[in-house]
């Protein structure tokens, strides 16, 4: 149990708003590396309909549920799932601002490959600073460890052993903090959507999420 001395960032992808803001999300802002890239997307959906952008809303409180009974002060990057962004560098700002102990931001996919399945976590690689390094490192295996002790799979189509280091995405290169991003299964597979879009479901990730944060924050 911690006492409030523990900061986590929870960052939920997308937003409801991105898609009706074409204009905005889709202007360049920094991305690190020396590279730009839109503000944000609008994300995926299963098949029946279900938006990533209302699956990492929910799934993000769930998440911090778990984390605020252990004593855990959390603070998300956007507030409700109606709004626009924040763009990815304003994301990136607000973990850093927050002196942080980890940021988590919480996505699904859509791969559209062939039995494609699985959740995997990515962290910025090669790292632009120590946070990036070792702690980072650390971070992304304890989630991957928690998702797996509980019975989560992990992808069959990126990255190796649940683990994807990436040098393309904006919110983690710019991450002046341990962050880490959770790709928690493919919304584009029928049976994995399934559970994606139930609540036990999303209770079942969100318990495995937490419980690799609470393992890393020790």
């Amino acid at each position: 149990m911690f006492n409030g001395d523990k900061v986590v960032v929870l960052d939920p992808g997308h937003n409801g708003g991105n898609a009706s803001h074409a204009a905005e999300i889709n202007r360049l802002v920094p991305a690190g590396r020396g590279k730009s890239k839109p503000c944000n997307t609008t994300g995926t959906a299963t098949g029946s309909g279900y938006a990533e952008h209302a699956f990492t809303w929910d799934l993000a409180g769930r998440v911090r549920d778990v984390l605020v009974a252990h004593g855990v002060k959390v603070l998300l990057t956007r507030q409700d799932d109606r709004g626009v962004g924040p763009c990815v560098d304003k994301r990136a700002a607000f973990g850093n601002d927050s002196g942080a102990t980890a940021v988590v931001s919480l996505h699904a996919d859509g791969s559209t490959a062939a039995g494609a399945h699985g959740f995997h976590i990515a962290y910025s690689a090669p790292p632009l600073n120590a946070a990036q390094g070792e702690p980072a490192l650390r971070l992304a295996r304890q989630l991957r460890d928690s998702m797996v002790g509980a019975g989560l799979a992990t992808s069959t189509y990126i990255g190796s052993g649940g683990l994807s280091p990436r040098d393309d995405l904006g919110g983690l290169n710019l991450s002046t903090r341990p962050a880490a991003l959770v790709e928690c299964g493919n919304m584009r597979d029928q049976a994995e959507a399934a559970v994606l879009a139930s609540p036990a479901g999303r209770q079942r990730y969100a318990e495995a999420i937490a419980n690799g944060i609470l393992e890393y924050l020790g």
